[in-house]
């Protein structure tokens, strides 16, 4: 990688920690760390599709 960061990567930690972020300020959305790892994860299967 060379020191910098992988598109897919910047995409993935910046839409999980905007869930989590939005989780987290209103509870009612869901567990904070379950849907954020949601997320993540299915974006990363999606992602990785390519």
């Amino acid at each position: 990688m060379n020191g910098q960061i992988d598109q897919r990567m910047l995409v993935l930690m910046l839409v999980g920690c905007g869930t989590v972020h939005v989780t987290f300020e209103h509870p009612s959305f869901g567990t904070t760390l379950v849907v954020g790892v949601a997320v993540v994860t299915l974006l990363h299967f999606l992602m990785r599709g390519r």
